[in-house]
């Protein structure tokens, strides 16, 4: 029974460590934001000051070994005191394409590892609030280029049933853009084409097209894309309809890609050639398009029925030539045989000599 309670336990703690990444999603980059359950409940929001009043997030542009000092707002929604751990993380962006941050037990190397709360902890009584004033210090030798991540508030519970303690994170978005070269670039990587015909021989099918999107700058971009199927020499053009852009992908991040392509001809060899935009938003919010990047590949597109009568032919002239081969081998073995015997009447019964 041992092994059987430790495996249960062992999924209860994984499903309470997604719920809690769902939860921690859902906090970072809101203003003001809310976390509540039961008699918990407590919201965070940007502190009003020179950087503005009601952010959503906190944005900077800063100098390396530059700082800059800012606050959270922290207000008590619940009828008890209530303890909050503070801390910041560095951000990524999840499969599902929101931004999340690093939990405690992982290390950051940018924004997570720059703040510096004024405090680890924050106490709060019943309707009440709290600033959570913090410093961001950019190291003198930080890399130019967009960093996110954010500051959180965490709160610690114990659940007596399941026999483990469950963290409640609550966060605003920090995006910082360290001065120097900026240098925005996204890449086209692993892009190919399949083709699935029609039972018509002179029938269009789908194409799906699937490629990587890359950040392989130092700023954080979306995109907008655009995906087209051809036959040789471009003719036959198919293009795929709107596309979802991207979301935003920090330095380093990549996003997979797969469009399907509809009506498109058995050209039998296919051209696919993808095509994105970069979306550049700066520090006010408004973006940029950057110059197009684009991507071609190549792929095969028969339909079934003529590659099964082409396989068909094929088998049917080698089967030929093998019917033939082997009439050819029996008519000389029976000639050979006649003249053995014509020779051998000749000589009078006698077999003849060889050599």
């Amino acid at each position: 029974m041992q092994p059987s309670v430790t495996r249960w336990k062992t999924l209860v703690r994984a499903t309470a460590l997604s719920l809690l990444a769902v939860v921690a999603a859902a906090g970072v980059g809101t203003g003001p934001a809310r976390a509540a359950d039961g008699n918990v409940a407590w919201t965070v929001r940007t502190a009003s000051n020179g950087y503005g009043e009601a952010r959503s997030s906190y944005s900077y542009n800063v100098n390396p070994g530059g700082a800059v000092e800012d606050a959270m707002v922290v207000a008590n929604r619940g009828p008890a005191p209530l303890t909050l751990a503070v801390y910041a993380a560095d951000g990524f962006t999840t499969d599902a394409g929101q931004l999340d941050l690093l939990t405690r037990d992982k290390k950051s190397v940018a924004v997570g590892a720059w703040v510096r709360a004024g405090a680890g902890s924050v106490v709060i009584q019943p309707g009440k609030t709290a600033q959570v004033p913090f410093t961001i210090n950019v190291p003198a030798n930080a890399t130019p280029g967009d960093h996110v991540g954010g500051i959180l508030t965490t709160l610690t519970q114990a659940d007596q049933t399941e026999g483990i303690n469950v963290d409640r994170r609550l966060g605003i978005r920090i995006t910082l853009r360290v001065g120097g070269e900026l240098k925005p670039n996204l890449a086209i990587e692993n892009l190919h084409v399949t083709y699935d015909g029609s039972s018509n021989p002179f029938g269009k099918g789908d194409a799906t097209v699937a490629y990587t999107i890359h950040n392989t700058g130092n700023a954080a971009l979306s995109g907008k894309q655009a995906v087209s199927v051809s036959g040789p020499f471009g003719v036959l053009r198919a293009r795929a309809g709107d596309i979802a852009a991207p979301p935003q992908l920090l330095p380093g991040e990549s996003w997979d890609v797969t469009v399907p392509v509809r009506g498109v001809a058995p050209a039998v060899r296919l051209a696919a050639t993808a095509t994105v935009t970069p979306l550049l938003t700066d520090a006010s919010g408004s973006t940029t398009s950057l110059k197009p990047i684009e991507a071609t590949a190549h792929g095969w597109a028969l339909p079934w029925t003529v590659v099964l009568a082409l396989v068909v032919l094929i088998a049917v002239v080698v089967g030929a030539y093998l019917y033939r081969r082997r009439s050819r081998a029996r008519r000389r073995s029976r000639e050979d045989a006649r003249v053995r015997d014509a020779v051998a009447q000749a000589l009078g019964g006698r077999e003849p000599k060889t050599s």
